[in-house]
């Protein structure tokens, strides 16, 4: 063995040593993170605490740099580990914010998203019944001791199966989890005289739990009434955010219809141009790899699903021909060979967006440094 391989092994042996004792201190970590987990379960503490994360981060941080270490580096290594801390934190379950509500039944809990909530709703301790479609028979008997009734029916069934519940308690809770809030909220009023509210998670049925997920509340009627499942998902880590049902269902146009469309447009575009996948994949820039993923994605799941967004409301077309429009209108600029017009449109965006659009680059590049890990 030469000198080089010598010194060369010598530097991969302590490496392999380093190595060795990071596992072994990320498995104590995982040991205390999981007692945190349990003492918070007995007091009903939220898992995911945000100010106690970014604290630690920025202590990170500037630890970092005192060792002359990439200060990104370190964030990046402690974020995974502090996912994969919360999710040592859910295995040890959660206070029940309510033994006393009553029968949680969740209509379609066999479906994907409907299974999440049933399995923290169950792994709380509370009782919970599953309704489908050849249930009904037995339903009433079920609802007459509900103290929580969430509807978790594809979009096209959910104010049918509202329909249905005029017999629920006066006390129970009626709630639904479709995306899209104002038809569903308004058919829920109508039927039901007790505690109303419409939600919305902002997450697929791919999920586990709560922690870090965004759970968008539309309050309905006697908000103090159902304050406790708010709460409850707090404690699931969920982080709640209230608008109307009106704001969200235009917010959501933008968000999902808006963006669903553009890409089922993009996939058929592709298709219909019979591209070479893996030669515009082996040629893609990182960025485009991970455009080209999200499209992918979303033609992996239920098309009954992202039909029914898009054609939940028919407002949604005007909306869906102004984009087109402004399409075209920058067709126009290309064209004609405008650029100077083109320019001048591209640096009015900039400037509708802002110190944002700084941010969002920020936080692209870190997704991108990801992506290239995985290519």
């Amino acid at each position: 063995m030469t000198t080089f391989e010598h010194n060369l092994q010598q530097c991969r042996d302590e490496i392999d040593q380093i190595d060795q004792q990071l596992v072994e201190l990320l498995s104590k970590r995982r040991e205390v993170t999981a007692r945190v987990g349990e003492l918070k379960s007995q007091v009903g503490m939220p898992i995911f605490a945000p100010q106690r994360e970014q604290q630690l981060l920025a202590k990170l941080r500037k630890q970092a740099l005192s060792k002359q270490v990439s200060p990104q580096l370190v964030e990046d290594i402690f974020r995974r580990i502090m996912r994969d801390s919360y999710s040592s934190q859910d295995e040890q379950g959660y206070q029940c914010i309510k033994p006393d509500a009553g029968k949680v039944v969740v209509i379609g809990g066999n479906g994907q998203l409907g299974q999440v909530f049933v399995d923290l709703f169950s792994r709380t301790g509370y009782d919970v019944a599953i309704i489908e479609k050849d249930d009904w028979q037995q339903a009433e008997q079920t609802f007459a001791h509900a103290g929580l009734v969430i509807v978790a029916v594809p979009i096209n069934l959910t104010e049918l199966v509202i329909g249905k519940l005029a017999t629920l308690p006066d006390d129970c809770i009626l709630a639904d989890i479709t995306s899209i809030k104002d038809k569903p909220l308004t058919a829920m009023l109508a039927v039901h005289k007790g505690p109303v509210v419409g939600l919305h998670p902002m997450f697929g049925p791919d999920v586990t739990g709560f922690i870090k997920q965004t759970i968008i509340v539309c309050h309905g009627r006697e908000q103090q009434q159902y304050q406790w499942l708010l709460e409850q998902f707090a404690v699931w880590g969920a982080l709640n955010y209230t608008v109307s049902a009106k704001e969200h269902d235009d917010a959501m146009a933008m968000v999902q219809v808006m963006r669903h469309f553009s890409t089922v447009s993009y996939g058929y575009h592709l298709m219909q141009e019979n591209v070479e996948l893996e030669q515009l994949l082996a040629m893609s820039s990182p960025i485009y790899r991970l455009e080209l993923a999200m499209v992918g994605r979303l033609f992996a799941q239920d098309p009954n699903l992202y039909t029914e967004i898009i054609f939940s409301n028919p407002d949604n077309v005007v909306m869906m021909k102004r984009f087109a429009n402004r399409f075209l209108e920058l067709l126009t600029s290309v064209e004609k060979g405008d650029k100077l017009d083109f320019i001048d449109k591209f640096t009015q965006v900039a400037n509708w967006f802002g110190d944002d659009a700084q941010n969002f680059l920020l936080e692209s590049t870190s997704l991108l440094d990801k992506a290239r890990e995985h290519k």
